[in-house]
């Protein structure tokens, strides 16, 4: 009985810095705002998460959970439609998606909380992505690589992009953008129509979920 209350209460916390990421990005998601959400003290809110690192990271984990319906699948049940349309989808929630992006980028040096999960991660999508592409293209892609060869470079175009869209959104159309990659892998496919002056997407605004 304490075990789900205790869980329910993480639950909690969870869904509570998902808003707080929502309203205020990735800097204003701190211990303490988090903590007067859900009605505890800073310290209280410490028995839970140590440090605002492992309550973000927990936050991750349970992203791609959301995202993904139980997280990275390696037998190529994914398709690449379904991955223009998560592009699509973090385009509605750029707080979810500086959070990421801030915690990856900080994540490469020695000894950072998010290091671990995020080095599991990128093994895990790494196989997700090859047998997606498999599945897809079969032992080779139009190009000639292999699908485990071409799936660092997906991984690397979609996170590549959040970058470059949360620096300059008005600049990179992510989505547009990613299906243009898309092509790349479809040579023969017929180009999408779209109208030149289409907006980029807003990144004002609350976060749908969140995750």
């Amino acid at each position: 009985m304490v075990r789900t209350r205790s869980a329910e209460r993480r639950a909690e916390i969870l869904r509570a810095t998902l808003e707080v990421i929502a309203e205020r990005g990735y800097r204003g998601a701190t211990l303490s705002a988090v903590a007067e959400r859900v009605g505890l003290s800073q310290q209280g809110l410490l028995h839970y998460f140590p440090t605002k690192e492992a309550m973000l990271v927990a936050v991750l984990e349970e992203r791609d959970q959301w995202d993904t319906g139980g997280g990275p699948r390696t037998d190529g049940g994914w398709r690449t439609e379904l991955l223009g349309s998560l592009v699509e989808y973090n385009a509605m929630r750029p707080g979810v998606v500086q959070t990421f992006s801030a915690l990856l980028g900080e994540s490469v040096t020695e000894g950072h909380p998010a290091r671990e999960f995020f080095t599991h991660r990128y093994t895990q999508v790494r196989a997700s992505m090859a047998a997606m592409l498999r599945t897809e293209f079969g032992e080779r892609l139009p190009g000639g690589l292999t699908p485990e060869r071409a799936a660092p470079l997906l991984i690397a175009t979609m996170d590549g992009l959040q970058y470059q869209w949360l620096l300059d959104p008005d600049a990179v159309d992510m989505p547009a953008a990613f299906q243009d990659f898309l092509r790349l892998l479809r040579p023969d496919a017929a180009p999408t129509s779209r109208p030149e002056s289409a907006d980029a997407p807003e990144t004002e605004g609350h976060d749908p979920v969140h995750d």
